[in-house]
C-alpha cells in the first residue's frame, strides 16, 4: 500500500483541501449540541436570559447591590447605565418596554463592547447572588449565618418586614469591607452552574419587576439561537457534501492511475513475465485489488482526519460541560477497543485469504467459459460444476465468516451506545438534582459521548479494512515493480533508410526462462526481401520459438537476430514491431466489427486497401455475401466465426498494414489445400517485395518457398528448395512422404 502512495500525489491538493473542510465541518456539528445545551438551559430553563447583566434594573435594585461592590467595580456599573426616569428624553420609547419607569427611576444598559460586557458579569453575578441570599435570608433568618458568617446586624433580631439594607449603608467602611469578604468566600465554594441559575432567577425576577415579556425574551433567543442551528446544519451539510465529492474524485481518480499503470504494465510483458502470473490473477488485480484500494484511499480521505478531530473535540467538549463524568467514557471507549482488538486479530488473516480465493474462482470461471465446448464433448459439465462449486464455497465460507464478524460489531456497539446513555441520564440526574448540572448539559454530554464512540468505531473500521488494502496494494505493488526481462536499450539506434527487410539469424541459442535445454541451437540463416522463407518441422521442434525471436517475444540466450543488419535489441520494440506484419498461430479476434478489426493494422486505411486484403486472404466468400458487409459484428474472441474464418481475418489484417516483414505462424492450417494454394498465390503477387517467413507443418504449403528451413530438436537439419531437400534431407522426405503421394512431389 505505501509503495502506491506516489499515486496521490497528484491528488494532494485535493487531499489538503479536504483535510481543511474537514476541520470546519468537525467544529460545525461540535458546535451543535452546545447550541442544544444553551436552547434547553437558557432559552427554556432561564426564559432566554443568557447573561447576568440585566438590560434594564430599577435604581433601588442596582443601589442596594452597589452596597457591595468596592468602588473601582461601582464606578464600572454606573458608568455602563443610563438613568431613565420620567423627565428623561428617551422615557417616551422606553416607558412600553419597561413600564415600571412609570413608578420608579430604571438604569437601561448602554450599547457596550464585548469586552466591557464581560467585566460587568462577574460584578453581576456577585451582586445577583447577594440579593437572592438575603431575600432568602428573610425568609430562614436562621439560615444567615450559614450564608454570610457573623455580621454586624443580625437579621433574625429585626423586625418583620423591615429593610437591611439601609441599616448596611450605616456601618463602617471596615465592617463593610469584612461583609464583602465573607460574601466573596462564600461565592468562591458556589459552582458555575449554582450561580448561573441563581443570577437567571433573579434576573427574571427583576425582568417581571419592570414589567418586561419575558415570553418575547424566550423566543427571540431560542429562534436566535436555533437559527444558528440551522445554519450550522446547512453549513455542515454543505461541507459534507464537498468533502465527499473531494474524497470521491480523489480515490476515483488514483483507482484509474493505478489501474491506468497496472494495464500498460502487463502490456509491457514479455512472455517470461506472463509466466509468473495467471490471467485470472492479473484480471483480480486490476479490478478487485484496486477497487479496494480506491475504497481505502476515500476511508482514509474521509475518516482518517475527521474520526480523530470529531473524538478529541468531543472528549474536550464533554468534559468541559461535565468533568465528573470523564470516567463514564473512559469506560465506553475501553470496552469499544476492546472489541476491536479482538476483531483485528481475528479478521486479519482471513483478508489475506480472500483475495486469492477470488483469482482461484476468476481462475475458474475463465477456464470454464473458454473451454465450454470441450467441457460438453467430454459429458464434464457436473465435474465442472462440482469443481466450480468447491472454489465458490470456499470464497463464500471466508466471506460469511468475516461478515458475521463484522455483523457482530453492531449490536455490540447498540449495546455499548445504549449503556452508555442510560448511565449518563442516571449520573447526570443525580448531578441535576444537587444543582452541578443542567439538564441541557447533560443532553449535550449524552450527544458528544456518542460522537466519541462513533469516531472510535469508524477509526476501527479503518484500521480492520487497512490490512486488506496492504494485502491488495503488495499484489498491485508486484505487477508494477516486475522488472521486464524485454527492455528498450537506453540509446536506441535507429533502421537505415530506405529499410528493406533482410533477417538474419548468427548462431542463435535459446532457452526458455528457468529452463536447462536450449530450445533452439546454433540456428543460422539469412532470408531476403522478396523472398519466402518457410520454416517447417514436426510438433514442439521450436519453429514458432524462431519466429517469435524477430518481434521480440523473446531475446536470444546467444548469437544475433539481425534486420537490416541490425540486433533487434539494439532498437526500440516500437520501431522493430511497426516493420512486422505478424499473424499468429492462434488467430485472435477483437469483439466489434470486421472493419474495427481490420484496422486495429492501420486506423488510416483506405476502404480499398481493406477490400483488397479481404480478396487476397480468401475471405471475400463469407464478408461481402454478407449483407452487412465490413459492418459485421464479430463476437468476443471471434466465437461467432468458424476457425478458418478467423484465420483468414488475421492473415487480411496483417495485409492492411502493409509491413515489409510478414510473420505468418501457422496461419493455414485451418485452411483447406485449395483455399490454402489460391491464397498462397494472391499472397505471392502482394508480398513480392516483402520478406515473408511462414511456419508451417503442411509440406503443400512450402513446395513454393524460396527457401525452407527444416527443424528438428531445434536443430537446422536441411536448408534449400523443396527439390534440394527431396535429395538430401531425410527429415524433410519422412514428412513429405507422411503427406503427399510421390506423384504430388514430383
Amino acid at each position: 500500500m505505501l509503495k502506491l502512495i506516489k499515486y496521490i500525489k497528484p491528488y494532494l491538493f485535493f487531499f489538503i483541501a479536504s483535510i481543511g473542510l474537514l476541520f470546519l465541518l468537525a467544529n460545525a456539528d461540535l458546535a451543535l449540541p452546545d447550541y442544544l445545551s444553551r436552547i434547553v438551559n437558557i432559552g427554556i430553563q432561564q426564559n432566554g436570559i443568557d447573561s447576568a447583566v440585566p438590560r434594564a434594573i430599577r435604581k433601588s435594585e442596582l443601589d442596594k447591590m452597589a452596597i457591595f461592590f468596592e468602588e473601582q467595580e461601582q464606578d464600572i456599573v454606573f458608568n455602563a447605565f443610563d438613568p431613565i426616569d420620567q423627565d428623561s428624553p428617551a422615557y417616551t420609547d422606553l416607558v412600553e418596554t419597561y413600564p415600571a419607569v412609570e413608578d420608579e427611576p430604571i438604569y437601561v444598559l448602554k450599547q457596550l463592547s464585548k469586552h466591557d460586557l464581560d467585566r460587568l458579569e462577574p460584578i453581576f453575578s456577585k451582586g445577583w447572588v447577594i440579593l437572592s441570599g438575603i431575600t432568602q435570608m428573610r425568609e430562614n433568618p436562621d439560615q444567615a449565618s450559614q450564608i454570610f458568617g457573623e455580621m454586624p446586624i443580625d437579621p433574625s433580631q429585626m423586625p418583620e418586614g423591615s429593610d437591611i439594607f439601609p441599616l448596611l449603608t450605616m456601618v463602617s467602611e471596615s465592617q463593610l469591607e469584612q461583609i464583602r469578604s465573607q460574601i466573596t468566600q462564600q461565592l468562591d465554594q458556589l459552582t458555575d452552574t449554582q450561580i448561573q441559575q441563581v443570577t437567571a432567577a433573579a434576573v427574571k425576577a427583576e425582568y417581571l419587576s419592570l414589567g418586561m415579556d419575558l415570553g418575547k425574551i424566550q423566543t427571540d433567543y431560542i429562534l436566535r439561537v436555533g437559527g444558528v442551528m440551522i445554519l450550522l446544519t446547512l453549513a455542515a451539510s454543505a461541507l459534507s457534501i464537498t468533502v465527499n465529492f473531494l474524497a470521491s474524485r480523489t480515490s476515483a481518480g488514483v483507482a484509474r492511475d493505478i489501474r491506468r499503470d497496472v494495464f500498460k504494465k502487463v502490456e509491457s510483458f514479455s512472455s517470461q513475465e506472463y509466466n509468473n502470473f495467471s490471467t485470472a490473477s492479473l484480471i483480480t488485480r486490476a479490478t478487485n485489488d484496486v477497487t479496494q484500494i480506491q475504497q481505502v484511499v476515500f476511508m482514509i480521505n474521509r475518516m482518517a482526519f475527521f474520526a480523530p478531530l470529531m473524538g478529541i473535540g468531543s472528549i474536550i467538549r464533554a468534559i468541559d460541560k461535565s468533568p465528573n463524568m470523564w470516567w463514564i467514557i473512559a469506560l465506553a471507549v475501553s470496552l469499544l477497543l476492546l472489541l476491536i482488538v479482538i476483531i483485528f486479530f481475528i479478521a486479519t488473516p482471513k483478508f489475506k485469504i480472500i483475495q486469492k480465493l477470488i483469482d482461484r474462482l476468476n481462475l475458474v470461471t475463465r477456464e470454464n467459459l473458454s473451454g465450454m465446448m470441450v467441457i460438453r464433448a467430454f459429458n464434464k459439465q457436473k465435474f465442472e460444476e462440482e469443481r466450480f462449486d468447491q472454489a465458490n464455497r470456499e470464497l463464500v465460507d471466508v466471506g460469511l465468516f468475516i461478515n458475521r464478524l463484522m455483523a457482530t460489531m453492531m449490536p455490540i456497539m447498540s449495546f455499548v451506545m445504549n449503556g452508555l446513555q442510560v448511565l449518563i441520564i442516571w449520573v447526570g440526574a443525580q448531578q441535576i438534582a444537587q444543582s452541578t448540572l443542567q439538564v441541557g448539559d447533560m443532553m449535550a454530554f449524552l450527544q458528544y459521548g456518542m460522537h466519541i464512540l462513533f469516531s472510535f468505531l469508524h477509526v476501527s473500521m479503518l484500521f480492520i479494512f487497512l490490512p486488506r488494502s496492504f494485502v491488495s496494494g503488495d499484489r498491485i505493488a508486484e505487477v508494477l515493480e516486475t522488472e521486464n526481462v524485454i527492455k528498450d536499450p537506453e540509446e536506441p539506434k535507429s533502421f537505415q533508410e530506405p529499410f528493406e527487410g533482410k533477417i538474419e539469424f548468427k548462431n542463435v541459442f535459446f532457452r526458455y526462462p528457468d529452463a536447462e535445454e536450449y530450445v533452439l541451437k546454433d540456428i543460422s540463416f539469412t532470408t531476403n526481401p522478396g523472398e519466402i522463407t518457410a520454416i517447417i518441422g514436426s510438433t514442439g521442434c521450436g519453429k514458432s520459438t524462431v519466429v517469435n525471436l524477430i518481434p521480440r517475444f523473446f531475446d536470444v540466450n546467444q548469437g544475433e537476430v539481425l534486420v537490416d543488419d541490425v540486433d533487434v535489441r539494439e532498437v526500440t520494440q516500437h520501431d522493430l514491431r511497426e516493420r512486422i506484419g505478424y499473424t499468429p498461430q492462434r488467430g485472435v479476434l477483437f469483439m466489434g466489427t470486421i472493419e474495427s478489426n481490420l484496422r486495429l493494422a492501420d486506423q488510416d486505411a483506405t476502404d480499398e486497401t481493406l477490400r483488397q486484403s479481404i480478396e487476397i486472404a480468401q475471405a471475400s466468400d463469407f464478408v461481402f455475401d454478407d449483407p452487412q458487409g465490413l459492418q459485421a459484428e464479430i463476437a468476443q474472441n471471434g466465437s461467432n466465426v468458424s476457425g478458418g474464418q478467423k484465420q483468414r481475418l488475421s492473415i487480411a489484417r496483417s495485409l492492411v498494414k502493409k509491413p515489409p516483414i510478414f510473420i505468418f505462424d501457422d496461419s493455414f492450417s485451418a485452411l483447406d489445400f485449395k483455399t490454402d494454394a489460391t491464397l498462397r498465390k494472391a499472397l505471392k503477387e502482394k508480398t513480392g517485395d516483402s520478406t515473408v517467413l511462414l511456419v508451417t507443418q503442411r509440406v503443400a504449403t512450402v513446395i513454393t518457398a524460396d527457401q525452407i528451413i527444416v527443424l528438428d530438436d531445434g536443430e537446422i537439419v536441411g536448408k534449400g528448395k523443396h527439390h534440394e531437400l527431396m535429395k538430401t534431407c531425410k527429415t524433410y522426405q519422412e514428412i513429405a512422404t507422411s503427406q503427399l503421394s510421390l506423384e504430388e512431389l514430383a
